[in-house]
């Protein structure tokens, strides 16, 4: 913007020389315009001067000023960047964290695996089923009443030479209630394999009724002894999943289950219904020390009215005593004046003889 103002100057400058040229005389045009040069170089050297030194005073402020505006800038980022490399850092170290846990997570899957598999061919023999079924029984049993041959046998013999994986000492009206473990395994699996033929599944699916039924036929036949057991008996599914199809898809099997007074359950449902029995229990035996607890309070209130009817009766003989013993310190209190009365008597002796006290 100077320099143009400058320029336009100029330009004036020049258009006036002109005019001056074609009015005056060349001489002393010659002298103006030298004149006027000097002077306008003088002018313009001072103003080139004075234009330097704003300038360079104004750049000079102006890199100072960019300097601090990127050095403030500098800072802010490099506090950003710690900022985000601290988070950096944390999330890493969290995801590391994590990945170990899913290696371990995965090791145990494996170790699990290897579990599920090292069951799977114990289970396809009957007599290991048998066996962790009755062991899975036990330690249901163990887990709601402890070690405890008052309240539950294994292994228990009946009268008709039968023996039940477990014998339940319920109370009344319960009484002793069976319980068998039973795994219908095999046709089960078959049954619920989607990858087979339909016509496979729906004969697997007969058959495991059929098992089911002859099951259930064994423990009424075998468990339910009249004056002996309950009228009722209890057949445990170790399998979650057996317990779960037959009540989502065969009602059929818990109706003729019903109908022979057999209950079927699983781990789940057995561990609830023996709960409810232990809470039975412990009442029961709460009531029973209550009751005793109240007959002999009884006992101590009939002995406490005894005691009672002592106590008055002896506490009328001290009060009898007492008024006894008041009666004898009264008289005994006469007595002793009567003493002192005859102790000051004086005696009137004959005449010429002195009077003396009877001592």
């Amino acid at each position: 913007m100077e320099y143009l103002v400058i320029s336009l100057l100029i330009v004036c400058i020049i258009l006036l020389i002109v005019l001056l040229i074609r009015k005056n005389n060349n001489e002393e045009i010659t002298l103006r315009l030298g004149k006027f040069e000097t002077d306008l170089t003088k002018e313009m050297g001072e103003f080139k001067f004075s234009f330097s030194k704003s300038l360079g005073q104004d750049f000079k402020e102006l890199n100072e000023t960019i300097e601090k505006r990127l050095n403030y800038i500098n800072d802010k980022v490099n506090e950003r960047l710690d900022a985000n490399f601290e988070k950096t850092n944390k999330t890493f170290a969290s995801i590391l964290e994590r990945i170990s846990k899913i290696d371990e997570a995965q090791k145990k899957i494996d170790g699990l695996s290897n579990d599920i598999i090292s069951l799977q061919s114990v289970l396809t023999d009957k007599k290991t089923r048998g066996i962790f079924g009755e062991t899975n029984l036990q330690y249901i049993l163990e887990s709601i009443f402890g070690k405890n041959d008052m309240i539950y046998r294994m292994q228990y013999q009946l009268s008709n030479k039968s023996i039940a994986d477990a014998i339940l000492f319920a109370p009344k009206p319960l009484g002793t209630i069976a319980i068998d473990s039973k795994f219908p395994l095999e046709h089960y699996q078959i049954m619920t394999n989607i990858e087979l033929d339909k016509t496979i599944r729906d004969n697997a699916t007969k058959l495991f009724k059929a098992d089911v039924k002859k099951h259930i036929d064994a423990i009424k036949d075998k468990y339910i002894i009249e004056g002996e057991t309950a009228g009722e008996a209890i057949m445990f599914l170790p399998a979650e999943a057996i317990f779960a199809e037959i009540n989502a898809y065969h009602s059929d099997l818990i109706e003729y289950s019903y109908k022979s007074k057999v209950w079927i359950t699983s781990p789940t449902t057995l561990m609830s219904t023996l709960t409810i029995i232990n809470m039975i229990l412990k009442n029961m035996e709460r009531d029973k020390y209550a009751k005793i607890i109240h007959e002999e309070l009884n006992k101590l209130g009939v002995e406490f009215n005894r005691y009672k009817e002592r106590w008055d009766k002896l506490s009328r003989s001290i009060n009898t005593v007492s008024k006894d013993v008041e009666d004898i310190h009264t008289t005994t209190e006469k007595i002793t004046k009567r003493f002192a009365s005859i102790n000051n008597v004086k005696l009137e002796l004959p005449e010429g003889e002195n009077t003396k006290t009877l001592e």
